[in-house]
């Protein structure tokens, strides 16, 4: 009996774990900070450092919640990674999720235009160093992931870019990507100088980003891009599909049945995990 009784209470602790409103104090935004995270089977039960991936979620759609636990309820993430772990299809994984607080819709992945809201800032300068000083995740560049849907889609790529010398491998589900004539950021931030949010945009401009690469910099991490055939922003998927074919960006391109949704992004998840797991495992 008593064998029994130990026994089951290794298999306990050896379950994956998932918080979804823990909390961080960030001094740039000025207020606290959710995100969430899962912790693989085995977290506890041993002193192994473990690859990290950083998943950002969508702004929508509509009607369903925008922020850090939307890849849990929506993504249906635990469970996906649990049995694919489990399966031995992906290497064990730490996965974190930032609330980006899409309650203000001119609110993104980006430094705002104004300067009132610098979510790439605090990603890079807080969050990141709070993540990786408080779990057991590995922080070479060969560790690291970066993944997202939508506007998270979009968040990932510029990133990833911004940061090439950080991450492994980057995956834009869907991207909320678009160029200065698409983007309608005169209409977001009406009280700034055309000139002025042009200037602002390069950074967050990834197709002419990817036009001007030079060749050293090219390839510098592994890229994975989908989209849904009906979903609006398939054309800008595409385009960038194109524009990286032209310069020679090594990169994985899906187009496939499916809309600007969950159902999608769930369908899509199994292949851009295996993905990240093999640039991992390299």
């Amino acid at each position: 009996m008593l064998c029994l009784l130990a026994l089951g209470k290794v298999s306990a602790q050896s379950e994956s774990q998932v918080f979804d409103a823990k909390t961080l104090k960030s001094q740039i935004l000025n207020e606290d900070r959710k995100y969430a995270v899962y912790l693989p089977a085995g977290y506890n039960d041993s002193e192994r450092s473990y690859p990290i991936l950083y998943l950002l979620h969508p702004a929508g759609p509509r009607g369903t919640v925008a922020n850090q636990q939307a890849w849990l309820y929506y993504g249906e993430l635990k469970q996906y990674l649990d049995k694919a772990i489990a399966n031995g299809e992906i290497t064990p994984m730490v996965v974190v999720t930032p609330d980006a607080n899409f309650g203000d819709v001119r609110r993104s992945y980006y430094n705002d235009a104004d300067g009132k809201f610098n979510f790439e800032d605090f990603f890079f300068k807080e969050f990141v160093p709070y993540i990786e000083k408080n779990y057991r995740v590995r922080t070479d560049k060969g560790s690291r992931a970066i993944v997202g849907a939508s506007a998270g889609g979009g968040g990932a790529v510029y990133y990833a870019l911004h940061h090439p010398e950080m991450f492994a491998v980057c995956g834009g589900l869907a991207a909320a990507i678009r160029e200065w004539k698409d983007a309608n950021m005169q209409n977001r931030y009406p009280g700034i100088n055309e000139d002025k949010l042009k200037e602002w945009f390069k950074d967050y401009d990834v197709f002419n980003i990817f036009r001007n690469m030079a060749d050293k910099d090219k390839n510098q991490f592994k890229l994975f891009i989908a989209c849904g055939d009906d979903d609006g922003l398939s054309v800008n998927n595409g385009d960038l599909h194109a524009v990286l074919n032209q310069v020679g960006y090594k990169h994985e391109y899906r187009i496939s049945e499916g809309a600007h949704d969950w159902k999608f992004w769930r369908s899509i998840t199994p292949e851009v995990m295996k993905f990240v797991s093999d640039a991992f495992r390299m």
